[in-house]
This record gives C-alpha cells, structure tokens and sequence, in this order.
C-alpha cells in the first residue's frame, strides 16, 4: 500500500518545519514512518511512506505538518504524536468574513493585551492556542480541544472576555469535579 499527500507550508513555516541542520524534519520522519520532501520556494511538503503502513502513521504526519502550517512551534505541534491530541482549526473568515480589518480586530480579540487572552485560554483549558494567518488552531486531548474552541468562537462572535474566562472556569470545575468522582468510584471497587 502507499501513501502521498501534499500539505501547503507558507513560505515563513518552511524553516520551522525543517529546523536547525534538518532536526524537525528528521525527528518527524523517524516518528512516523515517512519522508518528507520540502520545496522551500512553493511550500508544497510530500509526505510519503518510507515504511510500511503498519509501522508508519503518515496521518500524524500530516497533522503535524498542518499545525507547523498553522504556526504551532515544532515542540507545540509533536505534541500530536500522543495518541489522545488532536489539532482544531477556526477559519476565521467564516465567522467575520474577508475583510482583513475584521479579522485584524478578532485576532486581537482571541490574543488579547500583550497575549494575555491566549494564554488564558491555554491556562484554563490545558489546550495550546495558535493564531495564525486567518485562523486560530488548538491542541489538546478531544475536551482541552472543544473547551477552547468554543471560547474562541464565542470571542471571535462578540462575547465579553470576562464572560468566556467565567464559562472555561466553570468548565474546569466542572471537570475537576468528575474526575474526582470517576477516581472516588475506582476505590470502592478495590
């Protein structure tokens, strides 16, 4: 069986992805089975097995090249590489169209003064925020993933912060509640 896809890298990500003297890419290749070829001048990167499928995961590839793509840093985007975290990409010309104003002004919204919203939202959801081009991207596990998404459209839609921090905080609780639960019921059990 073989295994080719093209991912589109802007041309500023290219280094990233390749890292100092080839490193990301190598360790990247190593960690999933393929080969990557980068064309530095058009951003096209290939990925190709260089193993066979069984010994390979070209689609953690492709998730990692995408999130690079997205501006995660190499160290941000092998997060991937865990089997439970997923990447969740905002189009953010969907929600407020094309106008580069508009989207300017969301961008904004979602990093906040001196970056203080994003890193809030990474705080309260274990989530790692990207915001990037036209989009705003995350990594984490499927509930890091959906927490923080739902914050960032909800802000890219208008909502005051305080109220976005409010509902990631009660979502927090809320978690922290039913794993406490979860592990309160596994003692009975032994």
């Amino acid at each position: 069986m073989s295994f080719e896809q093209i991912v589109k890298l802007p041309a500023d990500r290219v280094g990233a992805l390749v890292g100092r003297n080839g490193k990301t890419k190598t360790h990247l290749e190593e960690q999933c089975g393929v080969t990557l070829t980068v064309d530095s001048k058009t951003g096209d990167v290939i990925i190709k097995l260089s193993q066979s499928i069984e010994e390979s995961d070209p689609f953690k590839a492709v998730s990692i090249v995408n999130s690079i793509a997205k501006g995660f840093s190499p160290e941000r985007a092998f997060k991937l590489l865990n089997d439970e975290n997923m990447l969740g990409v905002i189009d953010l010309k969907e929600i407020v169209g094309k106008s580069r104003d508009a989207i300017r002004r969301i961008k904004g919204r979602i990093i906040g003064l001196n970056g203080k919203s994003r890193r809030l939202i990474e705080e309260l959801t274990g989530a790692d925020l990207s915001v990037y081009g036209y989009t705003a991207s995350v990594i984490g596990n499927f509930e890091e993933t959906k927490r923080a998404m739902n914050a960032i459209d909800k802000l890219a839609k208008g909502s005051p912060h305080n109220s976005v921090y409010k509902m990631l905080q009660r979502a927090r609780q809320k978690s922290k509640i039913e794993r406490l639960q979860l592990w309160e019921d596994g003692k009975e059990f032994v």
